[in-house]
């Protein structure tokens, strides 16, 4: 076998952990109890050694896969000889306290003719690098590995005669389901059960996924967006949800880990944790839509790593952290994995958070400038912290560092960095002018001013006529899409409009955006990588604010073809169109969600 292409997933989770769930019925990615916790199942990484939960027709069969509208609730459906059935998949919501109780639900119905259904639990505990024993019980299973502990709770009616005989095989359990039209019944795996195996009714279990869909369906109707892309908007809105742990409001860059930028390549990252950049980009995005409370309690994670500053190397804030907020995040390689598609290594952990990435500070207090403008306020010690982060970045803004793309080539002078840094010191300002806050205003002017002048001067290219990655090269970085919403320059500013010719020239095929060049800007990474999606629907949202409103609907409905089937997108695409990267990516639903409201606002 060979693992499942990324975009044939479905996303399900509980607010503190998440499952991926192919369009052949296998949860073939699950990391317990939180989202950067040691996967269970990690078939996606490693088909033979990562262990799979699968639910699928005993016979040759065809499936299709969607989301109970409106909700984080899957359906797959398979169609074979004698039926139709579906598997439905959920994991009712977690509170925001911290737990390790975590339920994956798999409803599984025969909706015509009869249908024999084959279950496979086989765990793999710790990156498979942990042996587990297994003891069957009458009503279902436990899987124990030292500390771990996985319970199989089986959905059925007294004297129930659906369930065929369970087996053990190899530490894993085998057993099947024979329905006929109507019938439902299914499994419960849950992580560190409260208690031991034990029997479900239909009725009891039918109410738990009543309940889930009328969780989600209720939190989603306060979004307050109704421009022309609801649907997709409403998706992307109910996966940024899905990937927020909820005890602390963190939003994870994506629930995976090691999925390429390249089949076969090196360039496989471990996205289980909360960057600052991606929390920040969010506090703006989802009060675009009406959902105050994340955006609260995202800003509430990032004032919390504000006061803390507590760094180390990249100052006082780290590039990124766990979802606890600690910054333990030592780079490893599992070499015992072959990695998606023999793409390798596969790495746990994510050396970037020591970076140097300047550009954070000026999302992270552009950030508390919005929420300040949405009436959340900014206490004192909020404050206190705001004017460190700026007596510590007056020193540092002007040196060369690793970038927003985290580059592994050595530091440079980028930009988007001094951009950013720009931002740091406009937003200070005008919160200090806003409340009247005690601040060195007149050196923030300084140092606002003195960057200003300095991107004008070295980092606009009079030959390439745009502004370029860094000020050592003539190469275009499409993080510069992000320009004008800044307010550094008007939407259409000579300058800027003839930077976005220069990128439109440069990085885009048809409505498709690279980051940048790898060959021509080395990254200190051997290989190429896709488009990225981010890049492409900021690359709408600038044509949008430039007037270009036929081009940037156009670029943004194609782009929306990009999606996988049940909405979702990777972090970028191939050149055959294929998703790659870790899925799905906070960072591009983020960046639809940006795109849509720019673009609604524009076409009236």
């Amino acid at each position: 076998m060979t693992e499942t292409a990324i975009a044939e997933h479905g996303l399900i989770g509980d607010l503190q952990t998440a499952a991926l769930v192919t369009t052949d019925g296998s949860v073939d990615w699950f990391c317990c109890p939180r989202f950067d916790s040691p996967s269970v199942f990690g078939a996606l990484l490693d088909d033979e050694r990562g262990g799979r939960f699968r639910i699928r027709p005993a016979g040759p069969h065809t499936s299709v896969q969607m989301y109970y509208p409106d909700t984080a609730v899957l359906i797959t459906r398979f169609s074979g000889a004698d039926g139709i059935g579906e598997v439905v998949d959920f994991m009712p919501p977690c509170g925001e306290a911290v737990t390790g109780t975590h339920r994956i639900a798999r409803l599984v119905r025969c909706v015509r003719g009869r249908m024999a259904f084959e279950v496979l639990v086989a765990p793999r505990f710790d990156y498979g690098r942990r042996p587990h024993e297994v003891v069957l019980t009458g009503p279902g299973a436990v899987f124990v590995a030292d500390e771990r502990c996985l319970a199989l709770h089986v959905v059925r009616e007294p004297d129930d005669a659906h369930l065929a005989e369970t087996r053990v095989e190899g530490g894993d359990v085998h057993t099947r389901l024979v329905l006929e039209a109507g019938q439902v019944r299914g499994v419960v795996l849950e992580s560190d059960p409260a208690r031991s195996p034990h029997e479900i009714r239909v009725g009891e279990f039918t109410e738990l996924f009543e309940s889930t869909v009328d969780w989600w369906r209720t939190w989603l109707a306060r979004s307050t967006y109704r421009g022309r892309w609801r649907e997709m908007v409403a998706r992307s809105a109910i996966t940024l949800k899905l990937l927020t742990y909820a005890p602390t409001g963190g939003l994870v860059a994506a629930p995976t880990l090691g999925l390429p930028e390249e089949l076969g390549g090196e360039r496989n990252w471990d996205y289980r944790y909360t960057w600052v950049r991606d929390a920040s980009f969010s506090v703006s995005a989802l009060l675009a839509v009406g959902f105050t409370e994340e955006a609260a309690a995202f800003g509430a994670w990032l004032g919390e790593r504000i006061r803390e500053g507590d760094g180390g190397p990249s100052g006082p804030l780290a590039v990124l952290y766990r979802v606890d907020g600690t910054t333990d995040l030592r780079e490893e390689p599992l070499g015992h994995w072959s990695g998606y598609r023999g793409s390798s290594p596969v790495r746990i952990g994510n050396d970037a958070a020591g970076q140097l990435q300047l550009d954070i500070y000026g999302e992270a207090l552009d950030s508390v400038c919005t929420a300040d403008r949405a009436g959340f306020g900014l206490p004192h010690r909020g404050w206190t912290a705001v004017r460190a982060v700026l007596d510590w970045l007056g020193e540092h803004w002007d040196q060369p560092e690793e970038g927003i793309w985290e580059t592994r080539g050595g530091r440079r002078c980028f930009t988007y960095g001094r951009l950013m840094s720009w931002v740091a010191f406009d937003r200070g300002i005008r919160l200090a002018r806003a409340h009247g806050r005690p601040a060195p205003v007149e050196d923030w002017t300084w140092q606002r001013d003195s960057i200003y002048d300095q991107i004008l001067n070295r980092g606009w290219h009079r030959t390439r006529q745009a502004f370029v990655q860094h000020y050592t090269g003539d190469d275009l970085d499409a993080a510069l899409l992000r320009m004008p919403r800044t307010g550094f320059l008007p939407p259409r500013d000579p300058l800027w409009i003839s930077t976005l010719d220069a990128i439109g020239t440069d990085l885009v095929t048809d409505t498709l955006v690279h980051r940048y060049d790898p060959v021509s800007s080395p990254d200190g990474l051997a290989g190429s990588e896709g488009t990225f999606s981010l890049c492409s629907f900021a690359y709408v949202d600038a044509l949008a604010r430039a007037g270009r409103l036929e081009q940037a609907r156009a670029a943004f409905e194609k782009m929306l073809t990009y999606a996988n089937h049940v909405g979702l997108y990777a972090e970028e695409i191939a050149p055959t169109g294929e998703q790659l990267g870790n899925f799905p990516q906070a960072f591009t639903h983020l960046a639809l969600i940006d795109a849509a409201v720019t673009l609604d606002a524009a076409l009236g």
